[in-house]
């Protein structure tokens, strides 16, 4: 029954990921708001990433500072896709889809700008003074009638089962996995760690996930970028000919080579995008979550802090990854070890077993993360869904669930995570199309007003009024 069910699962899954659905609405909406905003991504990623790390943490009305909002968003898309799901999607699609993940990615930032924005420009306050925004709010206020609401509603159901697999069940089994490997510790042991830990992270509420992420997120990123760059080092002279092939493949297809299958050009696109979209979540609408907590004084402030997080997931520890494996070679290792393909790429380089610890940890460490950041999400989702008594309900069962991950085969739930992440999109990207218009006009307006992001509260708060913006 099991395996009937996953198998229909997949069925579904692989239409909702494949041409003719999410690939081209995913791309093409990030290429529209690109074209909208006058490349956005590219005119002001400078300026973005000076006032995210930079500048100091903004005051106004929110529940974290914009940093600790960055972070949460961080912690839960820098996770188990940056390592697995890019060897995955690499031994399927060829060393071709890490230029597909990267089209996503730059693409991407113009909707991760977009939701963000509009996470922060339509937020409310709920009856315990706390933020509450995202695309099920943005949807039911930005779009006028029964659709927004629809759509509103969608979203928040697929939020709230994501959260339970892609964002809990499948994250709780890789750190069990990694705890195994790397320290031999009994998968019960670690999830009776992981009950713990969770519980004490997501019971303290936003403020404590921002605390704890801030603090973490940069040092786990920093510990796998920074074995990848020396792994890189010492394959120097093997990355322009890595860098060749990647082009190569991306519009050839790549042939059978060992134990890899080949793969068509569609099927380096197909996984690419896919697997992109899962790493960095630009797109789905989760961000603006994160992002409608944070103390800002204007939706673009915040905005476009959330849009360096997409670079940093995408064009930083995507590509590490990607690079590693194509440049040792593992890329060929077959679908079957795609799990173990980055820890051999870093293995084959790095001296003694290095290599594999460095990746055995980060994995724990980016699992670890992304079960924070999308236990913010869900309840979130359900809060707003069927109001406040759900909070701590969800939040304790949620708890629970993770010990679950741990312990259990998930097969099923890596199917049906895929299906609920592409679900989660579709609303989303319907919205970010029709509001596309209010963004780029307020955007515009206040980048003429502010071009280095560098005015005043009290200026910005004159700006806002004589907008008539009431967005806080």
């Amino acid at each position: 029954m099991a395996a009937q069910l996953n198998e229909t699962l997949g069925t579904i899954a692989s239409f909702v990921w494949g041409p003719f659905l999410l690939i081209p609405l995913l791309l093409g909406t990030g290429l529209f708001l690109t074209v909208r905003m006058g490349g956005i991504q590219f005119r002001t990623l400078g300026r973005a990433t000076r006032h995210a790390f930079v500048d100091k943490n903004e005051e106004g009305s929110g529940d974290i500072s914009n940093y600790q909002a960055l972070t949460t968003a961080l912690a839960a898309t820098v996770g188990t896709g940056n390592i697995v799901g890019v060897a995955t999607a690499i031994s399927i699609g060829g060393p071709g889809s890490l230029l597909w993940i990267w089209v996503t990615g730059i693409v991407g930032m113009a909707s991760k700008y977009s939701e963000a924005y509009l996470g922060v420009r339509f937020r409310t306050t709920d009856d315990k003074g706390r933020q509450q925004g995202g695309p099920h709010e943005y949807l039911r206020r930005g779009i006028p009638g029964p659709l927004g609401s629809v759509l509103a509603v969608a979203f928040m159901l697929f939020t709230i089962f994501a959260s339970f697999g892609i964002g809990n069940l499948t994250q709780g089994n890789s750190i069990a996995a990694g705890m195994q490997e790397a320290f031999g510790i009994e998968p019960t042991v670690s999830g009776i760690l992981i009950f713990i830990g969770v519980g004490a992270a997501i019971l303290g509420g936003i403020e404590g996930i921002g605390k704890i992420t801030a603090a973490f997120v940069p040092l786990m990123i920093v510990l796998y970028v920074g074995g990848g760059i020396v792994a890189l080092a010492l394959m120097a002279d093997q990355i322009p000919a890595a860098i060749s092939l990647i082009f190569h493949d991306a519009f050839t297809g790549s042939a059978a080579t060992g134990g890899f299958v080949g793969s068509t050009i569609m099927m380096a696109i197909q996984f690419g995008v896919a697997r992109g979209i899962f790493s960095n979540e630009s797109g789905m609408g989760s961000a603006a979550i994160a992002a409608a907590a944070a103390k800002t004084q204007h939706p673009t402030r915040q905005a476009l802090v959330s849009m360096t997080q997409t670079f940093i997931d995408t064009l930083i520890v995507v590509t590490i990854t990607g690079l590693v494996i194509v440049t040792s070679g593992t890329w060929d290792m077959g679908r079957d070890e795609a799990a173990v393909m980055t820890a051999r790429g870093f293995s084959t380089v790095l001296p003694g077993t290095w290599g594999g610890d460095i990746v055995s940890v980060s994995l724990i460490f980016f699992a670890f993360s992304t079960i924070l950041g999308w236990s913010y999400y869900g309840e979130r989702a359900a809060t707003a869904l069927f109001g406040q008594w759900a909070s701590l309900p969800y939040k304790m069962f949620f708890t629970a669930v993770a010990f679950l991950g741990a312990t259990t085969h998930l097969e099923l739930v890596w199917t049906f995570s895929d299906l609920a992440n592409g679900l989660m999109a579709i609303p989303n990207l319907i919205g970010l199309l029709l509001l596309s218009g209010l963004v780029a006009r307020e955007t515009r307006e206040y980048l003429k007003f502010d071009p280095k992001l560098r005015r005043s509260p009290e200026e910005v708060a004159v700006f806002v009024k004589q907008q008539g913006m009431n967005w806080e």
